[in-house]
């Protein structure tokens, strides 16, 4: 939640820095986004990488059936945006699915889909995935309650690997935690590929 918060303020923080013209010129014709972009990519890999082994174990001792919960968690959420398109006629379907595969990590998605898209689909990109952590954050206790203790890890998304870990373990048990980290490292993984994929094919 801390941040969750702390993101947003700083995106205010932009536009009325933006609004007041007190960003140099250099910085608003430059592919700044772009040099940060690559310092993440650089730190999801070193994440990545720290728990390979992990992995590794994680795979070997749950087979093939741990798959599934990344993989329902991709279904229902591109389903999700093709049902939510039927009420934005205005927005092309590639944007909204592109959108919906940020999966929670709105830094990352929300850069790439500026660079590909534009701005104010970064913005709503942005805005979207920050919800779905909030969500994630907040609603946990009542989806492991009523849908079982898969179901935060799915709407966690990306973020169940990190910000929503600790809550989801808590209410869950700390052996769904290996598959909630799991889970989260497969879709943080596939992000970029997915909203690549779908801004520049579809």
């Amino acid at each position: 939640m801390k941040n969750s918060i702390i993101a947003i303020l700083f995106f205010v923080a932009g536009i009325i820095c933006a609004k007041l013209q007190v960003v140099p010129e250099c910085v608003l014709n430059s592919d700044f986004t772009f040099h940060i972009l690559c310092i993440q990519m650089l730190f999801v890999g070193i994440c990545m990488g720290a728990e390979v082994n992990r992995s590794i174990l994680l795979i070997k001792s749950l087979h093939v059936r741990i798959l599934l919960v990344p993989f329902t968690a991709i279904t229902g959420t591109l389903l999700g945006a093709l049902l939510f398109s039927l009420f934005v006629s205005k927005m092309p379907v590639s944007d909204l699915l592109a959108i919906g595969s940020g999966f929670g990590y709105y830094s990352l998605s929300s850069i790439y889909i500026s660079e590909i898209r534009g701005e104010t689909l970064g913005i709503i990109a942005l805005l979207a995935n920050i919800a779905r952590e909030i969500t994630g954050l907040v609603f946990t206790p009542l989806l492991a309650k009523y849908f079982g203790k898969l179901a935060p890890i799915a709407a966690a998304g990306a973020t169940s690997m990190d910000t929503c870990l600790p809550i989801i373990t808590s209410s869950t048990g700390k052996n769904y935690a290996i598959i909630s980290v799991f889970s989260g490292t497969v879709l943080t993984i596939l992000v970029p590929f997915l909203i690549t994929f779908i801004l520049n094919v579809m």
